[in-house]
């Protein structure tokens, strides 16, 4: 998380750049945090009454107590305040996914998920009010603006700021997560001491699930510079790295929370007060290394190696337009979400999960649970279509929410509080599910789903 935090002593450093040499002026600096992209008053309109209550409400729309994104999912989800709003995410590109998929044939496939974020795609993804940015499971930013306002005897006369934008990117099969730090936007205006103001950056890993993990930093932070120095300097790296046989369980899952902390005083004999803002956001990475995912074994010797990844619900993304592969699964899937009582079995109460961050779905690799959930399925496409729904071969059962997840069809067999017939079976043409079901496949696999409640992910029809 990103915090802004007061030193209990002011360094003894040069006064600030004021003409008036009166000591007994009351000399504050009142602190703002922002997101990255919000429009900041200038010190003409912070000198009015009705300008500084503006800035303080946009300080407060910008959820200071907020931690961690919205999809954030596993243990991390629970440790600190999720974001109300959604954090920013690219669009999905149908055509470019329909034109791929089509030239594939049966072969088709999920995207590769983005690996690399520049510093302008972080801006343009996080906007004017976004904390957070996942352009993928391997590529995430978040950010925040820093507003000092510089008082003489309650009035403003002057103002700094600058802002803080990190970007995590993992590659691919790699445990070692890189985190570039960008300080841009420094302005000043009017009588301040910003020039000598030392701005200290750290970044901590608070806690671990399993506790007691240790992990390799590399990079270079830039620990304690001033205003000016941060200013010529501007970028820094971070390095995380955990190496494999520290998680639980058979698929060795270790979670985390990052924290970038930014903190700063004013030289004297100005003070710092204000809405400090404490805790502000942080990252979730998390390691694996699961047998049934790539770079388990190390290329065969027992040594598990695994990888890293972001904690975060992203969706799969399937497309009902002319000419998708898909397209049948995609418009049953469409149903299911827009109009679930037209859908087989009825149920009154009926609501699919897997449509936000908030109620995902989770991927199962229990061989017989997943038997079990396209039994329940076919049985409700034979109840409602007959025997012979399959018309001699040329169609199969789709189900939603899939076979492959804890939330498929025979759910209720396995939890007593699942809603009966909370899913949709229809017949649709057999390529069509196939196709569905092999972009299913490598979507688990290239966004590295594990097993269980601590992953997620939803699904987003593109129409």
């Amino acid at each position: 998380m990103l915090a802004v935090t007061a030193a209990a002593a002011v360094l003894p450093m040069a006064a600030p750049s004021t003409a008036d040499a009166d000591t007994t002026a009351d000399l504050r600096v009142e602190s703002y945090v922002l997101p990255a992209g919000a429009a900041v008053p200038s010190l003409e309109e912070l000198q009015s009454a009705e300008g500084r209550e503006r800035l303080r409400r946009t300080a407060t729309a910008a959820e200071p107590g907020a931690a961690l994104a919205q999809e954030t999912v596993g243990p991390a989800a629970s440790s600190a305040p999720l974001s109300r709003r959604p954090s920013g995410s690219p669009p999905a590109d149908a055509s470019t996914g329909v034109q791929l998929r089509a030239a594939l044939g049966p072969t088709a496939t999920a995207p590769e998920p983005a690996r690399t974020m520049t510093y302008d795609e972080c801006v343009k993804g996080l906007g004017s009010d976004k904390k957070f940015y996942v352009k993928s499971r391997f590529a995430v930013c978040n950010g925040a603006s820093f507003l000092q306002t510089w008082t003489r005897n309650g009035r403003p006369v002057g103002t700094s700021m600058f802002n803080v934008r990190a970007v995590g990117t993992i590659a691919k099969n790699s445990r070692t997560i890189t985190f570039q730090y960008y300080f841009t936007d420094f302005t000043t205006a009017g009588t301040t001491g910003a020039a000598s103001m030392p701005i200290t950056t750290k970044a901590d890993i608070p806690q671990s699930w399993p506790s007691g993990a240790r992990y390799t930093r590399g990079g270079s932070m830039p620990g304690t510079k001033t205003f000016t120095q941060l200013k010529t300097q501007r970028t820094f790296k971070d390095t995380v790295t955990a190496k494999p046989g520290q998680g639980s369980g058979s698929a060795d899952l270790l979670f985390a929370v990052y924290e970038p902390a930014i903190s700063y005083t004013p030289p004297a004999p100005w003070k710092l007060s204000g809405a400090l803002g404490g805790k502000l956001f942080m990252l979730a990475p998390r390691w694996d290394a699961a047998s049934y995912l790539a770079n388990s074994t190390g290329g065969g010797t027992p040594a598990k190696k695994g990888a890293a990844t972001f904690s975060y619900v992203t969706p799969l993304t399937l497309s009902a337009k002319q000419g998708a592969e898909e397209r049948a699964e995609a418009a049953h899937i469409r149903q299911a979400f827009l109009a679930p009582l037209d859908t087989k079995p009825y149920m009154s109460a009926k609501k699919v999960p897997g449509q936000t961050a908030k109620e995902p779905l989770h991927r199962t690799v229990s061989a017989a649970r997943i038997d079990k959930n396209r039994a329940a399925a076919v049985k409700q496409c034979k109840r409602y279509w007959g025997a012979n729904y399959t018309q001699g071969g040329t169609l199969e059962c789709d189900e939603y929410p899939f076979a492959s997840t804890y939330e498929g069809a025979a759910e209720p067999e396995f939890d007593a509080d699942a809603k009966k017939f909370n899913f949709s079976a229809k017949p649709i043409a057999k390529d069509d599910n196939q196709a569905g079901g092999l972009i299913l496949k490598s979507y688990y696999a290239k966004n590295r789903i594990i097993d269980g409640m601590d992953d997620g992910f939803v699904v987003e029809i593109v129409t």
